[in-house]
């Protein structure tokens, strides 16, 4: 090869890119990223090259090669980089006098570049770069430059979709218990063994009784599950979240459960219009299948009164976990709960005369279910509450009536406690004496967190902690806050060096005396600022999951120095009611209408991670890139949790140079 002088050849070079300024571009690129069968994350650059045109290489043999294209990554994409650029394609040499008899390196039909990544498999990156291309058709020269953005997947997300199934199934699992739980209430019980022997006498063969049981039972689940399925799939697998965490069916909810609770005290009967049963009633004495299934519907419909207070709490709960599928699997589990004792009795009929005889102890466990609805009145009350910010009811006013309300409950399992249409009791039975002991004990589990006890085992159900006046386990934080810092103030270290936050402080608080920002653009600014990665915490004051995960996990002192120190945290409550400014309000890609901070932050939620449940941690860099993909949510492991902010961390300190 000749050695040549470059100033020469450069001057050449830009004459020729004058004279042919017009040309069109004769390269197109296709950008991609992908993983090998081993899991290693890889960079695709793709050319397709004109005929009559020549794309030079962009693997230099000499320092100051002037003929090569190349490939330019940016800052935070060159620290993942591994091992040089591995070029693909038939290169084919050439040496002429347009080049100066310098000898170049070109392709004349396709041409690939691949670049390999350190991206461990469990993680994803968005990888940003350049690539400025030269080439020659005919007797000019053209160059250009193109920019890409592609996005590392991780190798596959099993650990996030066996978390989601594993939460789902919790919900399955935990409803089918609260189905089997209300056979005991007083509107289903005395009607398990009248329906059964109906069943079993009627039917002109065992077998022909065993079938009619098993369809009874199949048909009280498809009442409670088809209504759900039918909702979702016409309204979307938004609408019964929408209806959860609606302030206006929380407060039909605190109504609805109030009444119940009053009416289970005796005051008076509640139940659906008597024409529904009769009409029901009189299709099931037609027989057959029919027949069968308008008897299911007969006892959903007498048993209203004891379900349907437990059908609301359920569907209200399992709503809020942002799965469509949540809500169709926790009344599939319900009503096989419910249903299952029919079809159990049925094939094993001497079972029958082991079940109790109905009698007192019915009454007092719909009593018992009065002191729960009242108490669940509250739950939703507080919602509310919390998302208005009214502050009727902070955290220690809510302790103080849940004490109250189940301390009476076990002065009535006691005796010392009757209602009008309670019978005499003349003495304490072994099951109520333990019941009334546990109601007790757990009055008083609830009465130090008056003074901030952070009550980890029923955290989720509590208000806010922020709503306590006194709370002297969050004194102990600021306390350690004081001291970190030298100065008389509760901000968290290092905090001085960036704008601290402003927008909605004098509604919002964050938990555990951590510094936090409310609006995502104002923390990401501060995150720059710090050089600090985000903590993306997507909240909801009525979110249960997200006050557990908050005792639970970050009151370990190893979590909170992570968040503290490590992290700018941004907390987005989705049920914020606050209006957004009228500058501030806009219209999603979907047409709705975004008018408030609770709306704007569930838009950002499900269009950046395509995620609607709560809580939701997502790391992102002072970009607004995420560090991870892994949407983490409410997971009481607290190593795993270090592990996970340790991990997200460390990649943050990989893009930004300082690994």
């Amino acid at each position: 090869m000749k050695l040549y002088k470059p100033g020469f050849f450069v001057l050449g070079f830009f004459i020729s890119l004058l004279v042919t300024a017009q040309e069109t571009q004769p390269v197109q690129f296709t950008f991609s990223a992908v993983r090998n069968t081993a899991g290693q994350a890889i960079v695709s650059i793709k050319a397709k090259i004109a005929d009559s045109a020549q794309l030079y290489s962009a693997k230099k043999k000499l320092p100051d090669e002037a003929f090569v294209s190349s490939v330019v990554f940016d800052t935070a994409s060159k620290v993942l980089l591994k091992d040089s650029l591995t070029e693909f394609g038939k290169v084919q040499t050439a040496t002429d006098a347009a080049t100066a008899g310098i000898e170049v390196r070109y392709f004349s039909d396709s041409a690939e570049w691949q670049q390999a990544l350190n991206i461990p498999g469990k993680d994803s990156a968005i990888i940003k770069g350049s690539i400025v291309w030269l080439a020659r058709q005919g007797d000019n020269f053209l160059n250009g430059e193109q920019n890409f953005s592609v996005k590392v997947a991780a190798v596959n997300r099993a650990e996030d979709s066996s978390t989601t199934d594993e939460s789902i199934w919790s919900i399955f699992w935990i409803c089918l218990g609260t189905g089997l739980l209300a056979v005991l209430t007083p509107c289903v019980f005395p009607l398990v063994p009248v329906t059964v022997s109906f069943f079993l006498k009627r039917s002109k063969s065992r077998a022909e009784g065993l079938r009619n049981a098993v369809v009874y039972s199949l048909s009280i689940i498809l009442i409670y599950t088809i209504p759900t399925l039918i909702l979702t799939l016409i309204f979307g697998d938004k609408v019964l979240y929408n209806i959860s965490t609606s302030a206006i069916s929380n407060l039909l909810f605190f109504v609805i459960f109030l009444i119940f609770a009053i009416s289970f005290f005796g005051a008076f009967d509640i139940a659906l219009p008597n024409s529904w049963a009769n009409k029901a009633d009189e299709k099931a004495g037609k027989g057959g299948m029919t027949g069968i299934f308008f008897m299911a519907l007969t006892l959903v419909i007498v048993s209203f009164s004891c379900t349907g207070p437990i059908v609301g709490t359920l569907l209200g709960q399992t709503s809020t976990k942002g799965v469509s599928l949540a809500p169709v699997l926790g009344m599939l589990g319900f009503g096989l709960g419910l249903a299952l004792p029919f079809s159990l009795f049925a094939f094993f009929p001497s079972m029958l005369q082991a079940l109790p005889k109905s009698g007192v102890w019915l009454n007092t466990v719909k009593v018992t279910f009065g002191f729960i609805e009242l108490a669940l009145a509250m739950k939703f009350l507080s919602n509310v509450d919390l998302a208005y910010h009214w502050r009727l009811l902070d955290r220690e006013i809510f302790l103080i009536i849940w004490i109250v309300i189940f301390t009476l409950l076990g002065m009535y399992l006691l005796g010392k406690l009757k209602f009008s249409h309670d019978s005499d009791l003349p003495y304490i039975s072994v099951p109520r004496l333990f019941f009334a002991i546990a109601s007790f004990c757990f009055a008083l589990y609830l009465f130090p967190g008056l003074w901030g006890a952070p009550l980890k085992g029923i955290g989720g159900w509590l208000p806010h902690t922020n709503t306590q006046d006194f709370n002297l386990h969050e004194i102990k934080y600021q306390l350690e806050d004081l001291k970190r810092s030298g100065i008389q103030s509760g901000t968290a270290t290092g905090m001085n060096e960036a704008q601290p936050p402003k927008k909605y402080v004098d509604i919002l608080e964050a938990p555990l005396g951590l510094t936090a920002y409310f609006d995502l653009d104002e923390g990401l600014a501060a995150a720059k600022v710090l050089k600090k990665p985000v903590m993306l915490d997507f909240t909801g004051h009525s979110c249960a999951n997200c006050r557990k995960m908050e005792a639970e996990v970050w009151d370990d002192p190893e979590v909170m120095r992570r968040i503290r120190e490590d992290f700018v945290l941004i907390s987005l409550y989705v049920d914020e009611s606050t209006e957004l400014p009228d500058n501030e309000q806009y219209t999603n890609k979907k047409g709705d209408k975004i008018t408030t901070v609770g709306e704007k932050n569930l838009d950002d939620e499900i269009s950046m991670f395509g995620f609607n449940a709560q809580p939701l941690y997502m790391f992102l860099d002072s970009n607004g890139n995420p560090l991870s993909d892994n949407k983490y949510g409410y997971n009481s492991n607290i190593p795993k949790f270090i592990a996970h902010l340790e991990t997200v961390k460390n990649e943050y300190f990989k893009r930004s140079g300082k690994a």
